[in-house]
């Protein structure tokens, strides 16, 4: 039988090979390299004497590291740039000028730091070079509203979209169409210049229109959609105003869709996907079977309510044979009913802590760990529990998880997995470890 300090380092083992497989520098030095004057991503090749100037641009939480990784591989060739990443996500940069910003929800940052991106870039010409690094989370660090909007009018929406249990594809398509720079808009500030997006995916199947909300992809979504999506969350209502009156006027053909495919603004543009949720997946996999558990992958793409999809995993957990670590990647959702703090990753080990008590299903450790280091609006990357969590604990955990205060729930208890800024973002991943 193992020892708690066994599972403790069991637990420190998986989660350190998820997040060091996840490192973009590996992805973007795999994708970009440099000899002499030529320049090779992926399986292109630039020859950069044909170039007045080289830049890098970006936005998203990995963005940082991404900067750093291209100003080694680009040395002297790269003029400069401008990067977009969450507050607190600092790192040093030479060339690359660096703002942080507001995520999940946009700030005065974020469209200051966008501000600065489109003045850097507003005079490339077809003569240019431009690598546009792209992560997860540009979608509230890339911000710039459309028309007559407001921060505010931004700021209410995402926060209603994000608490209403619509999906990434959903959420995003109604904030291309209030934005100035997303859904390949800023694919048309770019043009013509070469662009050459290097894109670490936080987003299932890596439809890059979704990630980051596709700035410099084509948008087949409409203005329609977008009110499709508010009014099957029934968000419509909510909504300011003069967001209403902007959706409205885009879907009656007063306000130009967002560039969709085949639009000259693509003619120069190409995108490579450096890295992904299956990446860490994989990784786990590994780590675990050098641990000497079998191994089974769930799913590649678990999606759905977080507390939903913790009971169906522990149902299929209950039926293997042990010793077994069984993974899911992917991301889930949280309906916010109650006014506590927490995220999806937090939700759903709450969730299965209350589950494994059910289920009496014994010796199972239950990790949910969020790639990026900071699950939902919180500072832990996700929380753990296990098959004696509620027993030793006199918490009323059914009344957190109502409440939706996961994390002032697994603080009390000392069940919060604190990573701090990884410098990745490839969505989150759930193992479950059987002894």
């Amino acid at each position: 039988m193992t020892t708690w300090p066994e599972r403790h380092q069991h637990r420190q083992q998986l989660i350190e090979a998820a997040l060091l497989a996840a490192d973009p520098a590996h992805g973007l030095r795999a994708a970009l390299q440099k000899d002499g004057n030529l320049l090779q991503i992926g399986d292109a090749t630039f020859d950069l004497t044909q170039y007045a100037n080289v830049y890098a641009i970006g936005y998203g939480k990995a963005s940082a590291r991404m900067a750093q990784v291209a100003e080694e591989i680009l040395g002297d060739a790269l003029v400069g740039g401008v990067v977009i990443t969450k507050h607190d996500h600092r790192l040093s940069l030479q060339k690359i000028a660096l703002y942080e910003a507001g995520h999940p929800v946009p700030d005065a940052a974020s469209v200051a730091a966008t501000t600065a991106l489109l003045e850097f870039v507003a005079t490339t010409t077809a003569d240019d070079l431009v690598l546009v690094l792209v992560s997860g989370g540009g979608s509230a660090l890339l911000a710039k509203p459309a028309g007559d909007l407001t921060l505010a009018d931004l700021q209410a929406v995402t926060q209603r979209l994000l608490a209403c249990g619509a999906d990434i594809h959903e959420i995003n398509a109604v904030r291309k169409h209030l934005s100035a720079v997303k859904g390949g808009q800023l694919a048309a500030v770019l043009a013509p210049a070469t662009t050459v997006a290097l894109v670490l995916s936080d987003v299932l199947g890596n439809d890059l229109s979704v990630i980051a909300s596709g700035p410099t992809s084509p948008d087949d979504a409409t203005f329609a959609d977008a009110i499709g999506v508010l009014e099957r969350y029934q968000q419509w209502q909510a909504i300011p105003l003069a967001v209403q009156a902007h959706l409205t006027a885009g879907a009656n053909g007063m306000i130009a869709e967002t560039p969709s495919s085949g639009a000259a603004a693509f003619a120069r543009v190409s995108h490579h996907i450096i890295g992904d949720n299956g990446l860490a997946i994989d990784a786990v996999v590994a780590a675990a079977t050098d641990l000497g558990f079998a191994t089974t992958v769930v799913t590649r793409m678990l999606t759905g309510e977080a507390r939903d999809q913790a009971k169906l995993l522990l149902q299929h957990a209950a039926k293997v044979d042990r010793p077994h670590v069984l993974i899911a990647g992917g991301e889930t959702t949280v309906t916010l009913q109650g006014n506590g703090k927490g995220g999806r990753n937090q939700e759903m080990a709450l969730a299965a802590a209350i589950v494994l008590d059910d289920l009496q299903l014994p010796n199972c450790q239950f990790i949910c760990l969020a790639t990026d280091g900071t699950d939902g609006p919180t500072d832990a990357a996700g929380a753990f529990g296990d098959s004696d969590t509620v027993n030793q604990h006199d918490i009323a955990f059914t009344d957190y998880l109502a409440n939706n205060d996961a994390y002032h729930c697994f603080k009390q208890i000392d069940g919060l997995i604190m990573t701090g800024p990884t410098g990745t973002n490839v969505n989150d991943v759930v193992m479950i470890v059987l002894y």
